[in-house]
């Protein structure tokens, strides 16, 4: 009996309403390529059909620069590095966030000379006279976002902000049905979503991690790609981009070679005007002596990221051994889960040897801004 006979026998005793979808590897290879290419939204940090996260904490930039993406994909408009390939498209913002009128003074001058929109860029509100549902109120604006897309004509939804649509997101169980919602609608529909979350205030000396997303569980595992805005200490309208996850691409925006930029007002058009790479110690203030949990903290956190402990004493400024130590402890107290099955051969027996003070290594090294 060959693949295909034996699809159609298995098909016909199958349940209509059957959970799983199944074929052979080959069969599942064959189909994908007759599937469109994942185009560029935003460079390598979002794609065509992807859920994407777009995190950072209050007042860091974040609307600013979800306008910007908008603005592009609606216009066909880049700023390099981050090209498109996808092409102008419609759009449509849900601001949740600001009022027409708190909007309106960002993208004037002085009130005057408003900036001048594609028409593919719909910005969408609450309609003040709305009636509220008494139901599940992240399922009803959840099914507004795809009947309002749908009336559009629109592929492309950022969703400013995530906290709007659901109570507790900031805890895994609330985070998990809108999430599957959201996903649900993406893949029924062919949609892509930018979505901004809140991170709390986080100690601006450690490097930003998938921890620091509020929900940050549930989120992370259902979306595709997610990417942070970082505040940086080079001065107040300086700001970093760092990549925290990508299926489609690998990281290019890590630890290592995160995207300095810098929040401008081009005339009437408030934006992020990106810089160079550069490591993101760079960015971080010089950290106090912290205490001993919040050090295990900071080690545990970057260890689930899959550092090892000599990249995590390297990029914190502790020693090898104490990272090896924090490890071990939170290893056999059960508060840490070792990666695998194996050993972590990093992790060693280790005399006592006192507490390091976390310090991040590297000057204050200014950036070389693009004209």
């Amino acid at each position: 009996m060959d693949e295909k006979q034996y699809q159609e026998e298995v098909q016909e005793v199958l349940s209509p309403h059957r959970f799983f979808a199944f074929k052979s590897a080959n069969e599942w290879m064959k189909d994908a390529q007759n599937l469109p290419l994942q185009r560029k939204l935003f460079g390598e940090l979002w794609f065509e059909n992807e859920e994407c996260v777009l995190f950072a904490e209050t007042n860091s930039g974040k609307s600013i620069l979800a306008v910007q993406i908008a603005e592009n994909i609606s216009s066909g408009r880049v700023y390099a590095p981050f090209d498109m390939t996808a092409g102008a498209q419609r759009v449509l913002y849900f601001d949740f966030e600001l009022c027409e009128r708190q909007f309106s003074v960002r993208y004037t001058v002085d009130g005057e000379n408003p900036y001048n929109w594609s028409e593919n860029f719909i910005r969408v509100e609450i309609d003040a006279d709305a009636e509220y549902p008494n139901g599940d109120w992240g399922e009803y604006v959840c099914e507004q976002i795809e009947d309002v897309m749908l009336q559009a004509g629109a592929k492309i939804g950022i969703i400013d902000n995530i906290t709007y649509l659901g109570e507790e997101l900031e805890k895994s169980k609330g985070a998990l049905p809108l999430m599957k919602r959201l996903k649900e609608i993406k893949k029924r529909n062919g949609f892509s979503f930018l979505i901004l979350a809140h991170c709390p205030k986080r100690n601006a000396s450690r490097p930003l991690t998938k921890n620091d997303l509020q929900g940050s569980m549930m989120i992370m595992n259902f979306v595709d790609s997610a990417f942070s805005i970082g505040m940086s200490r080079q001065g107040m309208d300086f700001r970093y981009i760092k990549q925290l996850k990508a299926r489609n691409n690998a990281i290019i925006y890590g630890k290592e070679s995160v995207l300095a930029a810098k929040i401008v007002k081009d005339y009437n058009f408030l934006r992020f005007q990106f810089l160079d790479k550069t490591r993101e110690v760079e960015h971080l203030e010089q950290a106090d002596p912290m205490r001993r949990d919040e050090q295990m903290t900071t080690i545990g956190s970057l260890y689930d990221e899959s550092e090892s402990a000599r990249s995590i004493a390297t990029e914190l400024g502790l020693s090898h051994t104490t990272v090896n130590r924090y490890l071990k402890e939170m290893f056999d107290s059960g508060s840490l889960k070792k990666r695998g099955t194996g050993t972590v051969t990093e992790v060693t027996q280790s005399p006592d040897v006192p507490d390091v003070p976390l310090q991040k290594k590297g000057g204050k090294g200014g950036n070389k801004r693009n004209s």
